[in-house]
């Protein structure tokens, strides 16, 4: 059984407006809730939307007495065995993107937080960068090890909370899905740039705020009296502990000393709707802005 202390957040992570006056978007369950979550007994966190920059977060946020409760399940309980093989394409959008903004030269480091199975890694070594990277789970960084060959000398076992690098060592640092899993989101990235070189890139992907489809989930939950919502997931999987805005990094720029260099958001999956409707979604998301992720390239000052 997973053990939980909560701790309560009185300021905003990413713009450090005070929480007094958040807006509550309604409460979180410790597992799937399903269509019916009323019928579903448990632990509920509140859901709260910053009206600064829009970060959604939970409060109190629940954090877990031991880390590998949630990150140690191995991960052939969810992938399949297609998943533990490298693609010399994997992440290649992410890492063309990076080498424009870098201008970049063969043996620039690069740091991967977040490594999972290190198949980024892989895919950054194939093009050039001398890379390093961070897992914390147990089980993901002995299979980085064992299946995929990466260099055990290279790839540091432990959150990015607790390691450390030398300062500004990376050309580039990539958070990948990640940052929405940090419970300081803003004091790893501050730490980050801290190892970063003078006009290095940080990518990050995160999970928007402005997601269309929750608006539409979070409706049916008002429709059955209840006033459950379907964001995040702070205490199952995907453990999700925070939903980004851009307001939300174009804030903490101004703080940490760095630029929104470039930005885009993707639609990605569609959940539950009739394929017929399909389409029509991802045309109004793409136009107006609310797909699922956030995509942030950051230029430290």
């Amino acid at each position: 059984m997973k053990k939980y202390y909560f701790k309560e957040i009185t300021h905003c992570e990413m713009c450090g407006e005070s929480t007094e006056h958040h807006k509550v978007l309604g409460q979180r369950l410790n597992k799937s809730q399903g269509f019916k979550p009323k019928s579903k007994t448990g632990i509920a966190v509140s859901i709260v939307k910053c009206t600064n920059c829009g970060l959604i977060y939970a409060n109190p946020q629940p954090i877990p007495a031991d880390l590998q409760d949630h990150y140690g399940t191995p991960p052939e309980t969810y992938w399949t065995e297609g998943y533990f093989t490298w693609q010399p394409t994997y992440f290649k959008s992410q890492i063309e993107e990076t080498v424009t903004l870098l201008d970049f030269q063969k043996g620039m480091k690069a740091l991967d937080i977040g490594a999972g199975l290190g198949k980024a890694m892989l895919s950054m070594e194939q093009k050039g960068f001398d890379v390093y990277g961070l897992e914390p789970s147990v089980p993901f960084y002995e299979r980085a090890l064992s299946k995929m060959g990466i260099n055990k000398e290279k790839l540091q076992l432990g959150a990015v909370e607790a390691l450390e690098y030398e300062n500004e060592f990376f050309d580039f640092i990539t958070f990948g899905a990640v940052f929405e899993h940090l419970y300081e989101p803003a004091e790893c990235l501050k730490k980050a740039l801290r190892w970063l070189k003078p006009n290095g890139i940080i990518h990050i992907e995160v999970p928007s705020s402005e997601w269309l489809l929750p608006k539409f989930f979070n409706f049916y939950f008002r429709l059955l009296g209840t006033n459950y919502v379907t964001n995040l997931s702070p205490m199952h999987p995907p453990f999700h502990l925070h939903e980004f805005d851009l307001k939300s990094f174009q804030a903490l720029s101004k703080k940490l000393g760095f630029t929104v260099e470039k930005h885009h958001y993707d639609v990605c999956a569609i959940y539950y709707f009739p394929k017929i409707l399909h389409g029509l979604l991802r045309s109004y998301m793409k136009a107006t802005n609310k797909g699922m992720q956030l995509t942030v390239y950051l230029r430290k000052e």
